[in-house]
C-alpha cells in the first residue's frame, strides 16, 4: 500500500482533500510538477463557474467530477460549482436557461443545438466512446438478444432527449424498429433504473455503470451493444462517436477564453490521473455516495470504463460526422442539415494545456 511521507507541519497546513489528492497523484506515479503552470499570464474572465451535469457520479463524467474532488479547479484559480440534474437534457436546459455556465454532457448535444439556432462549442473531451450499454431484461425478455423483439415494448433511458435516448433509437433503427414503435421511459441513471429493471417496468435499458455492472452481476440483463469498448462503438457508428465533454454556448467560450483554458487544464489533469491510477487509490478521492454502497463494484466498473476515456482531451477527426449520422438515424430530417463542424468543438484549449504542450 502507498504510504506517503509528509511532515506534521505540512499536514496541518493543508486540507484532507489536498492531502488525498497529493497522495493519489504520487500513487499514480505522477509528479505535481507535471501540472505546473508557472505564473499565470492573465486572470480568468470569470472565476466563479457553474457546471451542470446529468449524473455527477457516473464514469461518463468522472474526469470532470474528479477535477472537483481533487481540487484541480481551485488550483487553476477557479471557484467551480457542480450542479447535478437527472439526465443530460436537463443539464443542457440549465445552461440554455442561464442558471449554469457550462455543461458536462454528451457531445452530440452541440449538434442538436445548432438545429435550434443555438450554437454550443465543446472544448475538452472526457470520453472517446459513449460508455452506454443497451441491455434487455431477462425477466420480461428471457435470454433474447434481438432488439427487434422490443417492438411495442418499453425501453428505459436516463431521460427523454438524452444521449441514452439517442442510442436507444439508433440501435432500434438498425434493428428495423421505428421510434414510434416502442415506448421510452425516463428512469434516471442510478437506483431508479435498477428498480425499474428489477420490477419489470421496462423490457430494455440503455444505461451506464455502475448500474450495468450491478445488473450484470445479478444476471438480470443480457447485453446487446456495449459502447464501453471503443472498437465496438466505432463499429456500431462507423466512426468515432465520442461521449462526455465540457461544452458551453459559443459566446461564452469566445468571451471567456482564459476561464475555458483553466477548466480544460483541470479536466486534462484528471484524465492523466485516470490513465495511470489504480482503482484502490482513485477511490480515496471519490465520495462514498458514488460507490452506491458497494466499493468493490465501483472499482470493477472503473476498470471496465477506463479504456473508453480520453487521454488528452482532444476531439478526434470524424467525430462530428459520426454524431450527425447517429442523430439523422433518429431524426431523418437532419440528414440534410449542414452542420458547422468548426463550431461544434475547439481543440485549441486541449492543445494549449501544459500537459499536452509538454508532449508536443
Amino acid at each position: 500500500m502507498f504510504a506517503p511521507s509528509f511532515s506534521s507541519s505540512f499536514l496541518s497546513s493543508i486540507s484532507r482533500r489536498d492531502f488525498i489528492a497529493a497522495a493519489t497523484l504520487a500513487a499514480a506515479g505522477i509528479s505535481a510538477s507535471t501540472f505546473s503552470r508557472g505564473v499565470w499570464a492573465k486572470e480568468p474572465e470569470k472565476k466563479s463557474v457553474t457546471i451542470a451535469v446529468g449524473g455527477k457520479n457516473l464514469y461518463y463524467y468522472l474526469p470532470m467530477a474528479l477535477a472537483d474532488w481533487m481540487g484541480f479547479y481551485k488550483e487553476e484559480g477557479l471557484d467551480v460549482k457542480v450542479v447535478d440534474f437527472q439526465g443530460g437534457s436537463k443539464s443542457l436546459q440549465a445552461v440554455v436557461g442561464g442558471s449554469a455556465d457550462v455543461v458536462s454532457g454528451a457531445f452530440e448535444h452541440t449538434l442538436m443545438m445548432q438545429t435550434k439556432r443555438q450554437r454550443m462549442t465543446a472544448f475538452v473531451l472526457q470520453d472517446r466512446a459513449p460508455q452506454c450499454v443497451f441491455v434487455m431484461n431477462r425477466t420480461t425478455m428471457k435470454d433474447e438478444k434481438d432488439p427487434a423483439k422490443l417492438k411495442g415494448r418499453r425501453i428505459g433511458v436516463s431521460a427523454p432527449g438524452s444521449s441514452t435516448h439517442v442510442i436507444a433509437n439508433f440501435v432500434m433503427q438498425h434493428a428495423g424498429v421505428k421510434p414510434n414503435e416502442f415506448s421510452v421511459i425516463g428512469v434516471g441513471t442510478g437506483a431508479g433504473a435498477i428498480a425499474a429493471m428489477r420490477a419489470g417496468q421496462i423490457d430494455a435499458l440503455v444505461g451506464l455503470d455502475p448500474v450495468i455492472t450491478q445488473l450484470t452481476d445479478e444476471k438480470a440483463i443480457t447485453i446487446v451493444t456495449d459502447t464501453r469498448r471503443v472498437d465496438e462503438s466505432d463499429a456500431l457508428y462507423g466512426g468515432p462517436m465520442v461521449g462526455g465533454c465540457l461544452y458551453a454556448p459559443e459566446a461564452f467560450v469566445k468571451a471567456n477564453p482564459e476561464t475555458v483554458q483553466r477548466l480544460t487544464n483541470a479536466v486534462i489533469r484528471s484524465l492523466k490521473v485516470i490513465e495511470k491510477v489504480t482503482p484502490e487509490t482513485l477511490m480515496k478521492s471519490v465520495p462514498r455516495q458514488a460507490f452506491m454502497g458497494n466499493p468493490e463494484l465501483y472499482a470493477h466498473c472503473f476498470v471496465n470504463n477506463r479504456p473508453s476515456m480520453s487521454t488528452d482531451g482532444r476531439f478526434p477527426a470524424g467525430c462530428v460526422e459520426a454524431a450527425a449520422k447517429a442523430l439523422s438515424s433518429v431524426t431523418p430530417a437532419l440528414a440534410s442539415f449542414k452542420f458547422d463542424a468548426a463550431a461544434c468543438f475547439a481543440n485549441q484549449f486541449a492543445e494549449a494545456s501544459p500537459i499536452n504542450a509538454k508532449k508536443a
